[in-house]
């Protein structure tokens, strides 16, 4: 087992001596799951690296989160995203390789966000208006997340476009996913939410 890159060994991590640039972008190419480089501004690359951002926002919303159920939602939706991302950067003609759930984002991974934003709402019910995002720091950066999971959805929708194969569960994934972070930055505002149009 690889030690922590800590140098402690208390766990997996990356592996002591190994650097983290390998120079293999220098040119402008990145490599794709199960081998191949493409342009570091092809679509698939746009693609996957908007659902990377959309990671770490999350990671930054989660930081500031102070609410143990809101952070493990956040931490299952972050590895989740994982799973998209390697959908969307697998070499297409080794896409037979992939896992469900683990590579491959399933049917079954959009139903569980859409449970979730059921019983959000049923709990936490959203306002009868449209609002100004900002009200409290854990509501900002979930939308700040949200606008970022839109993008990674339409960097998809042009990935599919571009005649490339593009998982549809994929897709619904990310779209499902940018109505849960409305209902969670809606019952994370700390105060009543500005509407877009003063009273």
């Amino acid at each position: 087992m690889p030690a922590s890159r800590s140098g402690t060994g208390s766990g997996p991590g990356y592996p002591i001596g190994v650097r983290i640039y390998t120079r293999t972008g220098d040119n402008g190419t990145t490599g794709l799951l199960y081998g191949g480089r493409i342009s570091k501004a092809d679509p698939a690359a746009e693609a996957y690296g908007a659902v990377d951002e959309t990671v770490a926002d999350l990671g930054l919303a989660r930081a500031l989160a102070d609410h143990p159920v809101l952070e493990a939602l956040l931490l299952e939706v972050q590895r989740s995203l994982f799973v998209v991302g390697a959908d969307l950067a697998t070499n297409p003609s080794e896409r037979g390789k992939l896992q469900a759930d683990v590579s491959l984002v399933t049917t079954r991974m959009v139903s569980r966000l859409e449970e979730l934003i059921d019983r959000t709402v049923e709990e936490h019910p959203l306002p009868q208006e449209f609002v100004v995002p900002g009200a409290g720091s854990v509501s900002a950066a979930l939308d700040v997340a949200r606008t970022t999971c839109r993008r990674a959805e339409r960097r998809a929708i042009e990935l599919r476009e571009a005649d490339r194969e593009v998982n549809p569960d994929a897709i619904r994934y990310l779209n499902r996913l940018s109505d849960f972070l409305f209902t969670l930055a809606r019952w994370q505002a700390d105060r009543p939410e500005e509407p877009t149009r003063p009273r």
